[in-house]
This record gives C-alpha cells, sequence and structure tokens, in this order.
C-alpha cells in the first residue's frame, strides 16, 4: 500500500508542476468565458463594407420603395445586359423583380458571381414583406387596423416557482436548469475522457522508453496502475477545486456589482415586496434568484462523485489500452468500443433535456457506462435520492470490476513487445493466473 502512495505522490507532483498546467488552471475559466462572450461581441460589431446593387425593376413598383441604407446602394438599371452580368464591375449583387410580389412570389431573384451578402437578402426581404402586409390590410378597409394589430400583439411569460423540502418558495427555469446540466455533461465529458486519455499516454510513454521494466521491478503491476489512475485524478480533482474557487470569485464579484445596481423598488422585489405586493423585478435579478434557488453544493458534490467514478471507469480501460499496445497508431483497434460509448452517452444526455425524468435519462443514469455524463442533466432538474444512491453504487461496483479486470491485462501487457495484442490475446491475458 505505501508503494502506490509513492506512485500516486510522483505522478501528482509531476504534474501539477508542469507549465501547462499551471497556465491552463489559470486561463481555463477565462477561455470559457472568452469562448461565450467574444463571438457575441463580434457579431454585434457592424463591419464598414458597403454594397452597390443593380436594381431592375419591370414592374416599376418597388423601386420608390428600396431606398439607400448606410450599407447598400441601390442603381436602378433598365434591363439586364453583358455589362451588368460582368464580374469585373462594382454590383455586389443583381435584383431582378418581374412581376408583383403580393401575386407572384417568385417574381424576384437576386444574382451574383458571389454568396449574396445576408445584408441584401434580410433588407429587400422586409421591404417586400412591409409592403405585402399594408396592401392586405388595406384590403380589409377597417379604420385603423394597423393600431388594433399591433396593440393585439402581447408577450407574455409565466413566472415558475419551485417548492423546496422545507416548504419555502424559490424561483426556477426550466431553461436554465437545461443550461447548466449541459454545461456539466459537456464538462465530465471532456474531462474524463482527457484524463482518461493522460493515463494511456502516460503508460505508453513508460512502456515505450523502457521505464517499465525498471518500475515493476520494485512495483507489482496493480501497484503502479491504481497509483498512475489515481494520481491523475487527484490532479484533475484540484483543477476542480481550484476552478471551483475562481467561479466562486467571479460570482461574489458579479453578486457585489448587481446588489449595488438595485434600486429599492428592486431590493423589496427580492424579499417579495411590501405589504405582500410583488414588485417587477429586471431581468438580472430574476436570474440572480433562479441561480440561488438551486442546489449548486449538492450538484457540485455529486459532480466530484460521478467524475471520480467514471473517471476510474475509463481510466482503467485506458490504463489497460496503454499496457497493452507499442504504438499510438495501434490505439484506434481498442479505443474505438471507448469512444462510442463516450459519445452514446453525450448524445443521450443532450436528448434527455427536454424530459430528464423519462425512460432514456432514467436508464441511461442507471447504466455505469452512460451514467456519468447523463445523470449531469438530471441533477439541476433534482433527481430522487434513491436514484442517486442506486446509480453512484452501481457505478463504482462495476468500476471496481473494471479495475480489477484491467489489473490482469496490464499485468501481462506492460511487459510485452513488439506484437499488436488482439481481443482473443486480452481475454486469455485476463484468464492468465
Amino acid at each position: 500500500m505505501n508503494k502506490i502512495f509513492i506512485v500516486i505522490e510522483r505522478e501528482f507532483m509531476t504534474r501539477i508542476r508542469k507549465k501547462s498546467f499551471i497556465l491552463l488552471t489559470i486561463l481555463m475559466p477565462i477561455l470559457f468565458v472568452g469562448i461565450v462572450t467574444v463571438p457575441v461581441l463580434l457579431a454585434s460589431i457592424d463591419s464598414d463594407k458597403k454594397y452597390t446593387v443593380a436594381l431592375i425593376d419591370q414592374t416599376g413598383k418597388y423601386s420608390p420603395m428600396l431606398k439607400d441604407t448606410g450599407k447598400i446602394h441601390f442603381i436602378p438599371v433598365e434591363k439586364m445586359t453583358e455589362e451588368v452580368r460582368d464580374k469585373d464591375n462594382d454590383y455586389t449583387a443583381v435584383i431582378v423583380i418581374s412581376n408583383d410580389l403580393s401575386q407572384d412570389s417568385l417574381g424576384a431573384t437576386v444574382y451574383s458571381h458571389k454568396e449574396v451578402p445576408v445584408e441584401i437578402t434580410q433588407y429587400f426581404n422586409s421591404v417586400v414583406r412591409d409592403n405585402i402586409k399594408e396592401e392586405r390590410m388595406a384590403a380589409y378597409n377597417i379604420p385603423d387596423i394597423e393600431k388594433i394589430i399591433e396593440e393585439s400583439k402581447v408577450e407574455y411569460s409565466v413566472p415558475t416557482v419551485k417548492w423546496t423540502d422545507d416548504g419555502d418558495e424559490k424561483k426556477s427555469s426550466y431553461e436554465i436548469a437545461g443550461l447548466l446540466g449541459v454545461i456539466l455533461t459537456l464538462l465530465i465529458y471532456t474531462f474524463v475522457l482527457s484524463y482518461g486519455g493522460m493515463v494511456m499516454q502516460g503508460v505508453m510513454e513508460e512502456k515505450t522508453n523502457r521505464i517499465m521494466e525498471i518500475m515493476v521491478s520494485s512495483v507489482r503491476p496493480f501497484e503502479l496502475m491504481m497509483g498512475k489512475i489515481i494520481g491523475i485524478a487527484l490532479v484533475g480533482i484540484t483543477q476542480f477545486l481550484i476552478w471551483g474557487v475562481l467561479i466562486m470569485v467571479v460570482m461574489l464579484v458579479a453578486g457585489g456589482m448587481l446588489a449595488s445596481d438595485i434600486d429599492p423598488s428592486q431590493a423589496m422585489a427580492m424579499t417579495g415586496g411590501m405589504q405582500g405586493v410583488p414588485m417587477p423585478e429586471s431581468p438580472q435579478v430574476e436570474l440572480f434568484q433562479i441561480i440561488q434557488g438551486m442546489n449548486l453544493v449538492e450538484i457540485f458534490v455529486l459532480f466530484v462523485l460521478y467524475f471520480i467514478g467514471g473517471y476510474l471507469l475509463y481510466a482503467s480501460f485506458f490504463a489497460a489500452i496503454g499496457a497493452s499496445i507499442n504504438e499510438q497508431a495501434d490505439s484506434s483497434q481498442f479505443m474505438m468500443p471507448v469512444v462510442i460509448l463516450m459519445i452514446f452517452a453525450l448524445y443521450a444526455g443532450m436528448f434527455s433535456i427536454q424530459n430528464p425524468d423519462g425512460p432514456l435519462a432514467l436508464w441511461c443514469s442507471y447504466f455505469p457506462l452512460t451514467s456519468p455524463v447523463v445523470m449531469m442533466v438530471r441533477l439541476p432538474f433534482g433527481v430522487p435520492t434513491w436514484q442517486l444512491i442506486v446509480s453512484l453504487m452501481l457505478l463504482y461496483v462495476t468500476a471496481i470490476g473494471v479495475i480489477w479486470l484491467s489489473a490482469k491485462i496490464y499485468r501481462v501487457g506492460i511487459l510485452m513487445y513488439g506484437k499488436k495484442p488482439t481481443f482473443k490475446d486480452l481475454v486469455r491475458w485476463i484468464k492468465f493466473n
């Protein structure tokens, strides 16, 4: 047992001292924020590019409606000529209107030598839609029909409230719970594969460098495998804890900024209103209340438990694969079934968002090879305690069984060189005493 701790310490200290670990641990939260915010910011920036459009309106009806915008300049043209079709001219696109579009929806076409910019089609479509709408409303000959239609447009979203076990009421949101489930699912899928692959890569490197022959002379293969698996697991848990602290700091800062922006009426709304009268709430305050209503501590603890169980299960597969092969190219034969299982678990989780208590989500959250991923989708919606206990028991019992089988493959495979093993060889190694 003491030798396992020595291997664990070696694996842990070696990896957390690497610059890649330090940089990834610090930069990952920043990268997540960047991935979410940068595309939105870039999409909100208008480009300076301007478009010149040749307009051939054979009806004479739409030319007055298509006015120049800041980016689109229309040039009336009598008919289609070779000069207009020439790709060396200044026209970005050519719009040909041959018929009344309220009667013939195919009466207009946009031509271009490249893909037509979306700004041009969006503007043209909006002008035509507005014109058709006005003509159809005018045909009813109803006074103030536009005002009537505008006033009839109503936006409504019913608030949802969740009862806690203590009888309290907390705001809830199916969409936010689903989003949290997707994030947890992607995290556990990514990190189980990443850290499991790290185990396989480490075993392969030591086997290729013939370091393994020296190590097994003083450490039993099982102790070596478990030390490597647990050591890398501790590296992953350390990263999670650091990320958890960083996320809590960000949430506290954001909460402080949010509190400073809340006016007295919003503060009253957060406490239930004055004399029982609810006050209107801003979207930011409502989001903050919904997040507070989730049991984030329980979700985080269960996330760690499922990560450990899923990691032990799949890391054992990866350790056995790494010990069985001699080159990276040989890994695909054995990796494919494992990767297919993980991909199936990911898709099962994604499709379970709409029905987190349905048959697919329920049975996949019990099945040990998919439960670490699929259960992440169900956690934000609330899972009965007995289901969590059954799922975790099945997961850890299966993980122990797989570790035992992988250890039998590992002890033989780490000293096998020069031959590419088959599945039949792996079965024979398991039966070997």
